[in-house]
């Protein structure tokens, strides 16, 4: 029992000094050196740590022992040169392909004999793109044909690939329009397997007179969560290295991608000319056919509209969507339920539909569906609408255009802003549901602005202009953002909020009193760091509280493991949190809790920064389980959670869930 715990405790940490003898295990992934992570004490196991399985990627068995060491050596060969240019701008476009041979060798991703091959090519390149840049040439930058990239994520300090399709015709000097593309699912197109295919096979669409990408997403989750924070950052960085034109960005995208192009479109609607989603799903229940019985409970039914697309829908009336289904695609079930929500709204959606077709796209379709996204191309995105919709239930998404919801009055309701320029009168209509915050954007001369009906003289104030719902009416608010602790866009929760921006891990150097708490909170935090790398395709960013600095704080969620006994951030910061301890209960709100076997969970400004979250005990909430399809892959905790940490972790989840909830607009419990 004694060394099946050991090999539970330190197997993590052991994998990782083992990579970081190949030097791209720390630089690749943006981690200068692994913390002196303090060893937890040895004490007697409550419960049998639990295995549980990793469903993605799968584990491969198609390479020898004597073929990974044969890759490693190369690696660590090609690992050394690199010193020679270790700051160099573009070290990405090489980073990626060492790291996708790396990754493969961790987590057994050879499915196939001839998968070493592609191992070996990957690193051929590397080598040429590295011998390149130490020569102070690029070439590839300015390659045409099938192009691998890659940049550096501001989330977790990860290299994530993306493949290019650059027409043989393009002109450098001029704007050209950009489509992107997102895949469908693949458990086993990981980073090997994905950049391989990009360098050797066209996607399904052929736009000769634009840029085609193909951004990676992190492999396989729906374009959820860092996943769609990556399409955003791969279409930044197109934009950095090719002559996009900014209004003339297409989103496509079919199966899975389709349904990041569902999800991804509607909340980011004003950064493309026109969205066209193929198959895939737009919402939770009715895909998953969930009946009422089947329900999960009323807060994670409520988190769904995260990415329920029928609850972001006039966002959509804002640009041009064409939807496609085969005919005899299951699939078309998210393009009906999308006519639905239209309908509701008194519109109507274009659906194409492939007749006979399966799960696949009709030639004619397909044609038919590139007509139209060329003619959106053609007339160029429009700015400044003069009309714009804005509906969302969180304000994770909350601006389209010059229009943005800065307040609600409670989250996870339906709220929406529809606003109209006039320009003769220079006068703002705006009207507003469950809204009590609202900014203008907008370039334009403004002399009043309508408010539901009611008229404030704005005499051509800063931008944005900025208005706040009291009792009596809307006001103009100064020139700044709301002061106080309130729920604002970027600082709303739920917990899994925090991982969409760049998050530090932070580990207790001491020790809990409770002897269960402490073993789960080791569990959990090697689980969730193990859970990122493969599934995120990324590595976790990780100090000991004594470690974190300043710029620490100000820089990064901090993720904090541990209670105030065993970590001294949670201790500092303890007082200004709505939970609390004494010695023998957790405490929240009026309720209390065995502090001897219950762990809090939750996301909270961060008292010293308050721009940034404090997350308790939590990586993401949604596990194993639920990656069996990415319709699932949502958050699955609300702000703040007490697990009772008795029975060891599942794949469903962290622990048993005796009390959750959201707190209200002001951060406060309910």
């Amino acid at each position: 029992m004694k060394n099946h715990r050991q090999a539970w405790r330190y197997k993590f940490w052991a994998n990782q000094i083992r990579s970081a003898n190949l030097w791209f295990a720390l630089t690749i992934v943006g981690i200068a050196a692994l913390p002196a992570v303090t060893c937890w004490a040895q004490h007697d196991a409550v419960w049998s740590p639990p295995l549980i399985e990793r469903k993605l990627p799968p584990t491969g068995d198609a390479i020898s022992a004597e073929q990974a060491a044969s890759l490693r050596t190369k690696l660590g060969e090609i690992a050394s040169q690199r010193q020679q240019i270790a700051d160099h701008v573009l070290l990405p476009d090489m980073d990626v392909l060492l790291k996708a041979v790396e990754w493969a060798i961790d987590f057994n991703e050879f499915y196939q004999p001839k998968d070493v091959d592609k191992a070996e090519e990957l690193l051929v390149l590397a080598e040429s793109r590295l011998r390149q840049l130490v020569a102070g040439n690029a070439p590839w930058t300015k390659d045409t044909g099938l192009v691998v990239r890659g940049y550096r994520s501001d989330i977790d300090g990860s290299v994530q690939p993306y493949g290019l399709e650059i027409p043989e015709s393009l002109d450098w000097n001029r704007p050209v329009p950009l489509y992107v593309w997102l895949h469908g699912r693949g458990d086993k197109t990981t980073d090997l397997h994905f950049i391989y295919e990009r360098l050797h096979k066209r996607g399904q669409i052929d736009v000769p007179n634009a840029i085609l990408v193909h951004p990676f997403g992190r492999h396989c989750v729906g374009f959820k969560s860092a996943g769609e924070i990556d399409v955003l950052d791969v279409v930044r960085d197109v934009q950095q290295h090719y002559p996009i034109d900014p209004q003339r960005i297409v989103l496509m995208g079919f199966s899975m991608g389709g349904a990041g192009a569902w999800h991804v479109g509607a909340h980011y609607a004003d950064k493309w000319v026109s969205v066209s989603p193929g198959a895939g799903f737009a919402e939770t229940a009715r895909y998953n056919r969930l009946t009422p019985n089947q329900f999960p409970p009323v807060y994670e039914q409520s988190l769904w509209s995260c990415y329920d697309v029928p609850g972001y829908v006039r966002n959509l009336f804002n640009i041009p969507v064409v939807a496609y289904s085969g005919e005899n695609d299951k699939q078309i079930q998210a393009a009906r339920v999308m006519e639905v929500a239209y309908q509701q709204e008194g519109r109507s959606l274009p659906h194409v539909i492939g007749p006979g077709m399966g799960h696949k796209y009709h030639p004619d379709s397909l044609t038919e569906i590139l007509v139209r996204m060329n003619q959106a191309v053609q007339s160029g995105a429009t700015l400044e609408p003069r009309s714009v919709s804005l509906q969302t239930p969180t304000l994770r998404y909350a601006r389209q255009y010059w229009l943005e919801a800065t307040a609600l009055h409670q989250h996870w309701q339906d709220s929406r802003l529809d606003a109209d320029y006039d320009s003769e009168h220079k006068l703002v209509k705006v009207r507003t549901q469950n809204v009590r915050g609202v900014a203008l954007h907008l370039s334009q001369p403004i002399n009043a602005v309508e408010l539901d009906g009611q008229t404030i003289p704005v005499d051509n104030a800063n931008r944005p202009v900025r208005f706040s719902k009291s009792d009596t009416g809307w006001i103009l608010q100064p020139n700044q953002t709301a002061s106080g602790l309130q729920k604002r866009p970027g600082l709303q929760g739920p917990i899994d909020d925090a991982f969409l921006d760049p998050f530090l891990f932070v580990v207790g150097t001491g020790k809990s009193k409770s002897t269960l708490v402490q073993q789960w909170v080791e569990f959990e935090l090697q689980h969730q760091m193990e859970r990122w790398k493969a599934l995120m395709r990324g590595n976790v960013r990780v100090k000991n509280d004594s470690d974190v600095t300043a710029e620490d704080i100000a820089k990064y969620h901090l993720i904090l493991w541990g209670d105030a006994d065993s970590n001294q951030l949670i201790r500092r910061w303890r007082d200004a949190l709505p939970i609390g301890w004494n010695e023998r209960a957790l405490l929240v709100g009026s309720r209390q809790f065995d502090a001897a076997s219950h762990v809090p969970v939750l996301i909270y400004p961060n008292p010293d920064q308050p721009q940034r979250y404090l997350v308790l005990n939590s990586g993401l909430t949604f596990r194993e389980a639920h990656d069996r399809t990415n319709s699932l892959q949502n958050p699955k905790l609300p702000d703040w959670a007490v697990l009772n940490v008795s029975l060891a972790p599942t794949a469903e989840q962290a622990g048993e869930v005796v009390a959750a909830d959201f707190f209200d607009e002001q951060w406060q419990s309910r």
